[in-house]
């Protein structure tokens, strides 16, 4: 499956956070201690998935949304904030996204209703020169 491949890039992303932190904080993190982050990590994850899980099954749901991700994060204000704001520009990036749609969708529109209404009369044209 995919679990060893997740558990080893969860490990390879706390490494690199570590070697970040002791870079910008000038303090060193052992091995042991990257792995066990790693772990806490990991685990972390899967009881918030496993929350996930309870959270739609109650709501009669298959898909998480970020109501649920937001529900999880209530208990720490700064993770709600960044988690809020995320989704706020996620859903007007989407918005924006649909409206240059419409936009070149209904320009469409207007150059295929003119060449419709072209086309008859070349039609018309051409029966008239037989």
């Amino acid at each position: 499956g995919c679990r060893p491949r997740l558990r080893a890039a969860v490990h390879y992303t706390a490494g690199c956070l570590c070697q970040d932190v002791a870079e910008d904080k000038g303090v060193q993190f052992s091995k042991q201690a990257v792995a066990a982050i790693a772990e806490i990590t990991f685990r972390q994850c899967g009881t918030t998935f496993g929350c996930f899980l309870i959270i739609c099954r109650h709501a009669k749901r298959s898909t998480v949304n970020s109501e649920d991700v937001k529900l999880l994060a209530r208990r720490s204000n700064s993770l709600l904030k960044y988690i809020t704001q995320k989704s706020e520009e996620l859903t007007s990036n989407n918005m924006e996204q649909k409206e240059k749609k419409k936009k070149k969708s209904s320009a469409a529109k207007g150059r295929r209703t003119s060449e419709e209404q072209e086309a008859p009369v070349s039609e018309s044209e051409d029966s008239n020169m037989a």
